[in-house]
């Protein structure tokens, strides 16, 4: 296929490049860099509709965008849920009052979002969500658990899959709504410590949550159908804009291997050969979704090639620096006294890389079934 950059697009990389210079470093805190993304118009670059406070783009300059926001240094956003998968879901599946109630508030900035799927005995098996919305009157009242919700200590909103009909089963009688995180005493979050030492994600438990009933998007009973549209939108651009980080931390990988010998070692240069090698194909089965030419699986092809490729990365990040790699700078006068680097966190932080965000094994199955067609997977009595 060509996907090649425009004149028109290489001015937008100008434009942005040059704005990002500005302004990258100059805001404290992550609400006012949103807040500030949002008054220039970068929020929303994506969305099929305009008019929301957000500048329009074609793909290639919602590429160009992507990319040039990680070159820039830019901080790690907090308004991309909203921005990324609940928009273009409300876009989708939401009616109009819906779209002009929470569409300028996310690309204004103003308003973060998470995301209330996973649930203990519900993370890859969506399906089996047990959280509970009851109707009552004007609202319904929400009850249950979620887990692994990034970003929920921030949010101002969570859109929460739960079950509105007690008698359906499996993919049947959920619904998709729109739930307010101020709720004292009806939501609480506690912060999930992970192995490398940070809170990204949460647990959020709903004890009589409320919601409104106008804020159920896609209708009563229709939760299945409108979450399973969202996911679609979880793989996109940003997974280029995602190896422009991984060839950053390759590339430090590799320097670490010439600065220390390992590099000479033919069989650690042929696996770091691989994983550059590797990471060209990832960009080129991107941009080939992206323009369209992919097939129902192609999502969970990429998945199971970056989540794999991040964690053999992680690997050789440790393996390049030796038995160095197993400690680091102590500062026994801190309050912390042991923090790991950027390598450690890399392989520890990338040991969850192949089960978030569907593990493995579903991504196996979804490939399995819906492009080669083979016979499902035995279902056990529900």
């Amino acid at each position: 296929m060509d996907f090649g950059f425009t004149p028109e697009d290489e001015a937008f990389r100008a434009d942005a490049r040059s704005w990002l210079a500005g302004h990258v470093g100059t805001v404290t805190g992550r609400r006012a860099w949103e807040r500030t993304l949002g008054a220039a118009g970068w929020i929303g670059l994506g969305w099929p509709e305009p008019g929301y406070g957000n500048r329009t783009a074609t793909l290639t300059q919602q590429v160009v965008w992507a990319e040039e926001y990680v070159r820039s240094g830019a901080p790690p956003r907090s308004g991309h849920i909203g921005e990324n998968l609940l928009a273009p879901t409300l876009a989708a599946h939401g009616d109009e009052e819906q779209k002009r109630r929470f569409l300028p508030p996310v690309a204004a900035g103003e308003e973060l979002w998470c995301q209330g799927y996973s649930e203990p005995d519900a993370g890859s098996d969506l399906a089996g969500v047990r959280t509970s919305a009851v109707r009552d009157g004007a609202h319904y009242r929400i009850s249950g658990q979620k887990i692994w919700t990034s970003l929920a200590h921030e949010a101002d909103w969570c859109f929460v899959l739960a079950r509105t009909d007690p008698e359906a089963r499996r993919h049947h009688g959920l619904s998709f709504l729109l739930v307010p995180m101020d709720q004292p005493g009806r939501i609480e979050v506690r912060p999930i410590r992970q192995l490398t030492g940070t809170s990204d994600f949460n647990e959020v438990f709903f004890d009589g949550a409320r919601a409104r009933v106008e804020h159920v998007v896609g209708g009563a009973g229709n939760g299945w159908r409108v979450a399973m549209g969202l996911l679609g939108f979880e793989r996109g651009v940003s997974t280029l804009a995602q190896q422009i980080g991984f060839a950053a931390e390759l590339a430090a990988v590799v320097d670490a291997a010439v600065a220390n010998g390992a590099v000479r070692d033919p069989v650690l240069r042929a696996r770091l050969v691989r994983q550059w090698a590797e990471l060209r194909t990832m960009r080129w089965n991107a941009l080939r979704t992206l323009g369209g030419t992919g097939d129902a699986g192609t999502p969970s092809v990429a998945k199971l090639l970056w989540a794999n490729w991040h964690q053999r990365l992680g690997e050789l990040a440790v393996q390049v620096r030796g038995a160095e790699a197993a400690v680091g700078p102590v500062d026994w006068s801190a309050a912390a006294p042991y923090e790991i680097d950027a390598d450690q966190h890399l392989f520890l932080f990338s040991r969850a890389d192949t089960v978030y965000g569907g593990s493995d094994q579903i991504q196996r199955t979804i490939i399995a079934e819906r492009v080669l067609g083979l016979p499902g997977e035995p279902k056990g009595a529900v």
